[in-house]
């Protein structure tokens, strides 16, 4: 038998009466006719999970996918429900719907984490906008006029307006604005300094170099500091190329056993 709306009052405008048909439910065994009772009241709450799914149009959504999560949360409420506990089940049912509505936005529609503070001055900040904006048609409403329609500080209404702009978030393959020759947000990023990674290795022989021989020392700056060659160091010098090369790996041999020895004994 279909469920019919009767004239017992609820919160909720043409809102079915299901008492006897849960009460029923809860005595059933899992099976066809147990899955078709379930289907039918969860059908005869639809009308109340779209109310609630339209209640959220206004924040980026598509109403159809709202619908759809609603009748997800409806779905769940339905099968928690325990009519033995005296409560009504749209009492149950509206906070369940609108927690499933609420994480649908947490989890798929901010990109970012954003603080639930923050994303209040949001919603505050928006609702506003929509107001004033009917108010004085032509021009977007000041901050301070939002700040005083709100009572909401303009640091706060500034803040709500960015967290409007990082609702979700921009690729860096996208362009520039004002690009025509395909360069990116990417492309304008900055990357590390190749010289840093040598920045601790330097700072951890300055004290091993410093303890070798003076000509060795030498040759090692002029090589590695100043960017020489061994021929070009041999010249300066006065000695063979070869030479140079020995005492290279001499000094560097001796400079990374003392640093290895350093750093085991830490």
């Amino acid at each position: 038998m279909p469920i019919r709306a009767t004239a017992k009052h609820h919160p909720h405008d043409d809102a079915p009466d299901t008492a006897a048909s849960f009460r029923r439910l809860a005595g059933l065994p899992g099976g066809g006719e147990r899955d078709a009772l379930r289907d039918e009241i969860v059908e005869a709450w639809l009308p109340m999970a779209d109310r609630l799914a339209g209640r959220f149009r206004s924040r980026g959504e598509h109403y159809d996918d709202l619908r759809q999560v609603a009748a997800l949360g409806l779905v769940k409420a339905v099968d928690r429900y325990d009519p033995e506990l005296g409560n009504a089940f749209e009492s149950y049912a509206v906070p369940t719907i609108t927690g499933e509505i609420k994480r649908h936005f947490r989890d798929h529609m901010w990109t970012l984490h954003v603080p639930r503070r923050v994303q209040d001055l949001r919603n505050r900040v928006r609702s506003a906008s929509q107001d004033l904006s009917q108010t004085i048609p032509g021009r977007a409403p000041t901050v301070a006029e939002i700040a005083g329609h709100t009572g909401l500080s303009e640091e706060d209404v500034r803040a709500g307006q960015e967290a409007l702009e990082s609702f979700s978030a921009l690729s860096l393959d996208a362009a520039l604005p004002g690009s025509d020759d395909g360069y990116s947000l990417g492309d304008a990023l900055g990357a590390p300094d190749p010289a840093l990674d040598t920045v601790v290795d330097r700072e951890s022989v300055k004290d091993r170099l410093a303890e070798l021989p003076e000509r060795e020392r030498a040759i090692l700056y002029m090589r590695f500091f100043d960017d020489m060659t061994q021929s070009g160091i041999a010249e300066e010098l006065g000695i063979s190329q070869m030479h140079v090369s020995r005492l290279i790996s001499r000094s560097c041999g001796r400079v990374r056993q003392q640093v290895m020895s350093d750093a085991a004994g830490d």
